[in-house]
């Protein structure tokens, strides 16, 4: 037997020795304390749960659940938890940070203006904006992991008699629409009853539109919500829009109206490909980051995305009638610059798109306009035109306004992404998180939250990394060292949606624990602290790095949270690969208080 062989033989078999060995000194103390003679009863356990878990409406019953839950166990003792069964409960998948079992909790019978919605954007793209393939792969693949908004492009093919699905003016390959239509028939509650959006931007002549209409109401029959040709004045709830598919698009109309400036990232900058991002993504810089302070494109308030390129403006001035009344939710830029854009209409709810650095620029002397916009309209964010290989961007300062639709690049990954994947792992993952109140309300005179007021801090998090394990089992023994166990170090990172906007102090804080080597069930015991100054919608981070002197560290796993959906106490954390699929074992023993 080789040298390495051995190695990897011998941590297999130590394996749940080390386990129960390593568990950490607090474990012990705990277990000690709510035990008698070495065995933790129901009664103990469920006195634990309300004292250390702080499940203050746990039931003895619940506590008699765990215990049967283990029963398979060999290490079971039939009087109650022993300290290894004790501690493979705490490790176990039945003890996760978020409580699935609440499901969809959130209020679901506001205006949809009123809640989160999670958004893709150019969702038929396989990779790359300029050269990748367009699929209904990729909008399947959103759909399933809960994306409540497809956004389509679409565009008179090139015998003018059908219509497309691609990028317009670049080298992307086509797809029919019809194909991706019934893909999102097919799919689209496969992860949510809660309804779909899909977004048009429209390049098409009166007879092609006429046609999209067909095929839109062919597919999807009495699942299409219409409000006909009336303006809704307030925009429907969740819950009465459940398995229901709307569409969102400018009226027809309004293309040709639309200003005749073209955005220069349309054109002249489509070359200019964003960095790729490694293993990790960048990190998340602040709002003004240092990646935005060169080509910021966007400046002079255009929009690539909204407004007609050259061949549209030969369209004629008839419109499809019966397409117009498909749109429930109408898009468009009014005339007259942001002070108009953000005009709230009391008799008319409606949408309006801006790229990341417009939101940006205008959040710098319009936030308040901005907020308030959002409290009845809907807001989409949208990736700048050089992050051509389909990277994204900060998404904190689009929610931080009210911004409802914060559209991402899904088929990357990286950091940004992952915290998008936090935010929606909130309200069981059904795709719709309802926002603050904060955002929501105005007070006696008027007066709407400012994203810019230094605000105190509300609370701390106190998270405690104990220990971690499973990545024997994910991962090939030798991934990390060809002839050694990993040195694995974690990165812990509250996330506040306040970062890096002008005025107010960051409360983002990225901390690191101590590399250890040599082990693949490290143990670390340390903690750390958090203050909040808007815990409702602050985002725990949490990162493994397996260290490499020589080269780049490894990855070894990621996770985020969303801090006002965690449950305090002792949880098992489980991570994530890279695009936000969860591994079968690898998980982080933590302990989550708030102070």
């Amino acid at each position: 037997m080789s040298k390495q062989t051995y190695r990897v033989c011998l941590c297999f078999s130590r394996r749940f020795k080390l386990a129960v060995a390593e568990a950490p000194e607090e474990i012990r103390v705990l277990f000690n304390q709510y035990s008698e003679n070495g065995i933790m009863t129901d009664n103990h356990l469920h006195r634990f749960l309300i004292e250390v878990q702080k499940q203050e409406k746990a039931t003895l019953e619940e506590a008699q659940t765990v215990i049967e839950s283990l029963k398979h166990l060999a290490i079971f003792h039939r009087k109650g938890l022993n300290l290894e069964a004790f501690f493979k409960y705490l490790f176990g998948d039945n003890n996760p940070p978020l409580d699935l079992k609440l499901g969809v909790h959130h209020d679901m019978t506001a205006p949809i203006s009123h809640y989160f919605i999670y958004t893709g954007h150019n969702s038929y793209l396989t990779g790359n904006q300029l050269s990748s393939d367009c699929s209904d792969v990729p909008i399947i693949n959103a759909l399933k992991k809960g994306v409540r908004v497809i956004e389509l492009d679409i565009w008179p093919n090139s015998d003018k008699d059908d219509v497309e699905v691609l990028h317009g003016r670049t080298l992307t390959t086509p797809v029919q629409l019809i194909k991706c239509l019934r893909s999102i028939k097919e799919h689209a509650f496969t992860a949510s009853e809660f309804p779909v959006v899909i977004t048009l931007e429209d390049h098409l002549t009166p007879d092609l539109q006429s046609k999209v209409s067909k095929m839109v109401t062919q597919t999807f029959g009495d699942t299409l919500f219409s409000p006909g040709s009336e303006c809704l004045k307030e925009f429907p709830s969740p819950e009465s829009l459940k398995r229901r598919v709307i569409i969102s698009t400018k009226p027809p109309k309004e293309y040709l109206e639309a200003k005749e400036i073209k955005d220069k990232e349309s054109d002249s900058q489509k070359g200019n490909a964003a960095p790729d991002e490694e293993a990790w993504g960048k990190e998340i810089h602040n709002l003004k980051g240092a990646d935005d302070k060169k080509n910021e494109l966007d400046e002079d308030d255009n929009d690539a995305e909204e407004d007609p390129g050259e061949g549209d403006h030969k369209l004629p001035h008839d419109i499809a009638p019966e397409y117009k009344r498909l749109i429930a939710i109408p898009a468009g830029k009014p005339k007259g610059g942001l002070e108009e854009c953000l005009k709230v209409d009391p008799d008319k709810a409606r949408r309006l798109s801006l790229s990341e650095q417009q939101l940006e620029n205008a959040a710098e002397t319009h936030g308040k306009e901005i907020v308030r916009f959002t409290q009845r309209n809907i807001l989409r964010v949208y990736p700048k035109g050089i992050r051509v290989n389909s990277s994204n961007y900060n998404p904190l300062i689009g929610w931080m306004h009210g911004a409802q639709m914060v559209a991402f690049n899904m088929q990357g990954y990286g950091r940004s992404l992952w915290i998008m994947q936090g935010m929606f792992r909130a309200n069981g993952g059904c795709g719709f998180v309802k926002k603050p109140d904060f955002l929501l309300k105005s007070g006696p005179h008027g007066e709407v939250f400012d994203p810019k007021a230094k605000l105190p801090v509300q609370k701390t998090l106190k998270v405690k990394i104990y220990m971690g394990e499973g990545w024997y089992y994910d991962f090939h023994h030798t991934h990390f060292d060809a002839y050694s166990p990993p040195d694995f170090y974690v990165r812990v990172s509250g996330y506040n949606l306040l970062v890096g906007i002008a005025g107010v102090p960051a409360d983002t804080g990225m901390k690191k624990t101590r590399t250890l080597e040599d082990n693949w069930i490290p143990v670390w015991d340390e903690e750390f602290e958090f203050p909040l100054t808007v815990p409702e919608l602050a985002l725990l981070r949490i990162e493994v790095h397996e260290y490499d002197m020589s080269e780049k560290d490894d990855f070894g796993g990621q996770t985020c949270l969303p801090v006002r959906e965690l449950r305090e106490g002792i949880r098992a954390v489980p991570l994530h690969d890279r695009k936000g699929q969860k591994y079968n074992s690898v998980k982080l023993l933590v302990r989550l208080e708030f102070v």
